[in-house]
C-alpha cells in the first residue's frame, strides 16, 4: 500500500508541474497555464459528493485502484494529445478534465483507509507519517519533473507519468480489499445529498472548507508564479530543472515540519497550530518572496514549506476526529475536495495577475494566507467525540 500510494502520489505531483510547464512551452501563456491547471482539478470538486458515495459503497482500496487506472489512461491520452496532430486546446482541456473527475476517489480513498488501519490513540503520529510521505513526494517528484521536462520535454514526461501512475495500480493489486461501509437500501443520488448535508451541517468542516480553500489559494497562485518567477531568471530548459528544485526544497521543509508536528501532538491544538503556520505563510509570500529577489523568493518558499507540514497534520487529525466513522468516504471525499478547491482557483487567478505584475501574484498569495488564518479562527473547540468505530 505504500510503495502504490507513494508512487500514485509521486506521479500526480509531477503531472501538475509538468501541465504548467508544457503551457508556458508551448503557447507561452501563464493564463493558459492556470486554466489547464484549473481544468486538472476544479471538475473533480464539483463531483466529489458522488465520488464519496462511490467510495463508501466500493469501499476505500477499489476507489483508489479506479483512480490510479483512469489516471493512466487519460495522462497517457494527453500526451499523445500534446505530441499529435490534434494537440488542439479543446481536445488537452477535454482530456484533463477527464483526468481530473477521477481525482477525488483516490485523494479521500487513501484519507479513509488510514483511520481503518490503525488505533485512534496512533491516528496523530500515523497521519504525521503519511504527511511526511506527501513530503517526500514533493522533494522528489518536482525535481524529477523538472529535470525530465529539461531533458526530454514534457510531452515524453506525461507518458512517463502514466507509467507510473500504472505501476502504482499493479502494487495496489496486492492490497486486501476493504469493503465499504454504507447501506445499499438508500439510493445513490440520496446518499449524496445527505452527504452534502452533512458536511453542511458539521460546523468544524464548514469552517475548514472555508480556511482551507483560502490557504490553498496560496499555493495555487505559487504553481503559476514559481515557473514564470524562474523563467524571467533561466533559459527555458535550466528553468525548469531550477522550478523542479525549487519545489523539492519546499518538499524537504514541508517533511522536517511534518514529522515535528507529529512529534509534539497536535490533538487538540489544531486550530492553533494552523493559524501560527498561515501567518508566517503570508509573511513568507509578502515581503519576502515578492520583494527579494531569487532570494527571497527561495527564503520564502523554504518558509511556507515549513509551514505546510504542521497545517497539514493539524487538519488530518481535526477532520478525521470529527467525522463519523460510517460517513468517513461521503463526507471526506467533499471536505478535501472544498479544502482544495481554492488551489485552482488561485492557480488560474494568478494566471491572469501575473501579466499584471509579479510582485501583486506574490501579494495575493500571501493575503489569501492571512485571510485563512483569519477563517482558522472561527473553529470551534472540540466537541465530544463522534463514534470511533472504524473496525
Amino acid at each position: 500500500m505504500i510503495i502504490a500510494a507513494t508512487l500514485f502520489r509521486l506521479a500526480g505531483r509531477m503531472f501538475v508541474l509538468t501541465l504548467a510547464l508544457f503551457a508556458l512551452k508551448q503557447f507561452s501563456s501563464p493564463a493558459l497555464a492556470g486554466w489547464l491547471t484549473f481544468a486538472a482539478i476544479f471538475p473533480g470538486l464539483i463531483a466529489s459528493p458522488l465520488a464519496g458515495v462511490l467510495l463508501d459503497h466500493v469501499g476505500p482500496t477499489t476507489a483508489i485502484r479506479i483512480d490510479m487506472i483512469a489516471s493512466t489512461i487519460f495522462v497517457a491520452a494527453i500526451s499523445l494529445a500534446a505530441m499529435g496532430s490534434f494537440s488542439s486546446l479543446p481536445v488537452l482541456f477535454f482530456l484533463v478534465t477527464l483526468f481530473s473527475l477521477a481525482g477525488p476517489l483516490g485523494a479521500a480513498g487513501a484519507r479513509t483507509l488510514l483511520p481503518r488501519l490503525v488505533s485512534p490513540g496512533a491516528l496523530d503520529r500515523a497521519n504525521a507519517l503519511d504527511t511526511a510521505a506527501y513530503a517526500i513526494v514533493d522533494v522528489v517528484g518536482p525535481a524529477m519533473a523538472g529535470i525530465i521536462v529539461a531533458w526530454l520535454g514534457p510531452e515524453a514526461t506525461m507518458l512517463i507519468i502514466a507509467a507510473a501512475s500504472g505501476g502504482a495500480a499493479v502494487c495496489m493489486s496486492g492490497v486486501q480489499r476493504l469493503p465499504g461501509l454504507a447501506s445499499s437500501r438508500t439510493s445513490f443520488l440520496r446518499q449524496a445529498i445527505e452527504g452534502i448535508y452533512l458536511l453542511a451541517q458539521q460546523p468544524t468542516l464548514r469552517a475548514l472548507a472555508v480556511s482551507q480553500s483560502l490557504y490553498q489559494m496560496t499555493w495555487g497562485a505559487l504553481n503559476v508564479a514559481v515557473p514564470v518567477f524562474v523563467g524571467n531568471h533561466y533559459s527555458v530548459a535550466t528553468g525548469s530543472s531550477v522550478v523542479g528544485l525549487l519545489w523539492a526544497l519546499v518538499g524537504i521543509t514541508g517533511g522536517f515540519g511534518a514529522l515535528l508536528a507529529g512529534h509534539l501532538c497536535t490533538t487538540g491544538r489544531e486550530r492553533h497550530i494552523m493559524t501560527a503556520g498561515m501567518v508566517v505563510t503570508a509573511f513568507a509570500m509578502w515581503p519576502i518572496a515578492a520583494e527579494f529577489g531569487l532570494a527571497g523568493l527561495i527564503l520564502g518558499l523554504m518558509l511556507a514549506g515549513m509551514m505546510s507540514g504542521p497545517i497539514d497534520v493539524a487538519l488530518l487529525t481535526l477532520r478525521q476526529r470529527r467525522t463519523d466513522a460510517q460517513l468517513l468516504g461521503r463526507v471526506m471525499s467533499m471536505s478535501i475536495s472544498l479544502n482544495m478547491a481554492g488551489f485552482p482557483l488561485g492557480s488560474a487567478i494568478a494566471g491572469t495577475l501575473i501579466s499584471e505584475s509579479l510582485s501583486a501574484t506574490f501579494i495575493f498569495a500571501g493575503v489569501t494566507s492571512l485571510v485563512a488564518m483569519i477563517a482558522t479562527l472561527s473553529l470551534r473547540s472540540d466537541p465530544p467525540e463522534p463514534n470511533r468505530s472504524w473496525r
